[in-house]
């Protein structure tokens, strides 16, 4: 049984554990809040140019001056994965989740005899993959997010690396993994192709709604497609850092959240223990005093 000494010290720890867990909690939301308006804000654009280059894509369709970023190579042997994380842990299974998403793409590519490259934006992902596929990542991103958020140049100089493999022939089909936004306390694994340009499938809402106009385009589909597929790139990445950010921030903050309630619920038990203990040896110490007075 503990000593009444270890039980201080051991509840004096938990509380100090407890103002660190809430002082991270209340850290993350209020980036959470900064990071899902960011998330939140491009979504729309994202969205609005992906279906806007699905359109070029339909009318360009397989012609010979279609663009290599929507052609392709004409092969699968080689994937390039982009896989997103965070820097820090004490934020669930936020990072768990995509790394478990990422071996089993990776297992399932080269069971059906793919090559796998691997591109890690996040510390996280790069010392947890290295273990296994070290010899796969060809690059690493650490720090991407700064101290106002994620920037537009970050998810470039992925767009740039992932843009520059692809014009040396060192891939044939790119895809991101990350986490996509829903609340504080879901996020949802999401993987994405990149390259070659996937085209949306239409549901039918556009002719309900008038969208199914036909367009000219000046300059041709062609150069368009050109211009805009790169750009696109750089797009889709900024939008997976913005959503990754902010299910980071969630699910830290829920984490957060559950580590105060659990350390507080410790306090509680170690605090009846404590004083459990403490009665009996008071009453330990009444006996001896009383049967000492009742022997003389």
């Amino acid at each position: 049984m503990a000593s009444l000494k270890d039980l201080r010290s051991r509840i004096a720890s938990v509380k100090s554990t407890k103002k660190i867990t809430s002082a991270m909690k209340m850290v993350a939301a209020s980036k959470l809040r900064r990071s899902q308006d960011a998330a939140e804000a491009a979504r729309p654009y994202a969205d609005r140019m992906g279906t806007m280059l699905g359109r070029l894509a339909a009318a360009v369709g397989g012609s010979q001056g279609a663009p290599k970023l929507l052609s392709g190579t004409g092969k699968e042997d080689v994937h390039l994965l982009v896989v997103f994380t965070s820097d820090r842990g004490l934020c669930g299974g936020f990072n768990a989740s995509i790394i478990k998403a990422t071996r089993i793409k990776v297992r399932a590519l080269q069971a059906a005899g793919k090559t796998v490259k691997l591109i890690c934006v996040g510390r996280k992902a790069s010392d947890a993959l290295k273990r296994e596929f070290g010899d796969a990542i060809v690059a690493r991103y650490i720090g991407v997010e700064g101290k106002k958020g994620i920037d537009f140049s970050a998810a470039t100089d992925v767009a740039d690396k992932i843009l520059a493999l692809y014009d040396a022939g060192e891939f044939d089909v790119c895809s991101i993994i990350y986490n996509k936004f829903v609340s504080a306390i879901s996020q949802v694994v999401t993987t994405q192709q990149l390259v070659p340009f996937a085209v949306p499938e239409t549901d039918g809402q556009e002719e309900a709604t008038g969208s199914s106009a036909v367009y000219d385009y000046e300059p041709s589909e062609e150069a368009i497609l050109a211009d805009l597929l790169p750009r696109n790139v750089g797009v889709q990445i900024f939008g997976a850092m913005l959503e990754s950010s902010a299910s980071e921030h969630g699910a830290r903050m829920s984490a957060m959240d559950n580590a105060t309630r659990n350390a507080g619920d410790m306090i509680d038990r170690l605090s009846i223990q404590y004083n459990r203990s403490r009665q009996a040896q008071i009453t330990n110490e009444l006996i001896e005093i009383i049967s000492g007075a009742e022997a003389l």
